[in-house]
């Protein structure tokens, strides 16, 4: 008889009340944290891009507000070599690569170092403001032609006109490494001492020409000359 009356092992056995509920409860529970993180994760996934988003946007307006109040200008990026003497250097004439010009050959005057190069798109753009410079006799502009051919630069001259006194070639761009040249063109402001007191960024324009350059320009000028380097 007893051993009819034994749960067979196939048989269930029954929980006790309060012990299937509170399992049902945990359950319930742990399903109600999967949930709440997945939910999290999607906000965070759509959010973080948004604030990222907006916060560029943001740093956008602010930079472009200062550009046009003057405050700013993406080509005012200070050089470590400002106040210090040009590098040495030793480059043939573009045009009478027999010729050698050295840093000490341009001593004595102010000076436009002026990096050009056949290739470059936006020489183009500032070309004929540095032809008005050259018959207007305000500065000399010494041209350092940049990582160009030869035959390359010297037509470039002849068809676009050539406001320089001499052009350097650097061919293989040692100089333009040592002056921290990264684009071209950019223009350096040399002093009777052969110290850069200027560095534009791009192409000059009438603004920067009239507002920055032409000034410190008039002002080394009227300077006596410093001990050269």
């Amino acid at each position: 008889l007893v051993a009819n009356f034994a749960p067979s092992a196939s048989a269930p056995v029954p929980m006790p009340p309060g012990l299937h509920a509170a399992g049902s409860r945990q359950g319930v529970a742990r399903r109600f944290l999967r949930s709440g993180r997945r939910h999290q994760e999607a906000v965070k996934k759509f959010i973080v891009p948004i604030a990222v988003f907006v916060a560029l946007g943001l740093l956008l307006a602010y930079a472009i507000e200062k550009m046009q109040s003057g405050e700013y200008s993406p080509r005012d990026i200070p050089s470590p070599l400002i106040g210090k003497p040009l590098p040495s250097f030793d480059l043939p004439d573009l045009e009478n690569p027999a010729k050698r010009v050295t840093k000490s050959d341009l001593l004595g005057r102010v000076y436009l170092l002026n990096v050009w190069a056949s290739w470059c798109v936006a020489c183009r753009e500032e070309h004929p403001l540095l032809i008005a410079l050259a018959r207007e006799k305000r500065v000399p502009i010494i041209g350092l032609n940049y990582k160009d051919e030869r035959a390359d630069g010297l037509r470039w001259l002849r068809e676009m006109g050539n406001p320089y006194e001499l052009s350097m070639a650097d061919r293989d761009g040692r100089v333009g490494i040592d002056l921290g040249v990264y684009g071209v063109p950019e223009t350096f402001l040399i002093d009777q001492a052969g110290v850069i007191r200027k560095k534009q960024i791009g192409p000059i324009t009438e603004k920067a020409w009239k507002e920055k350059l032409l000034p410190m320009i008039e002002e080394l000028s009227r300077q006596p000359p410093r001990a050269t380097n």
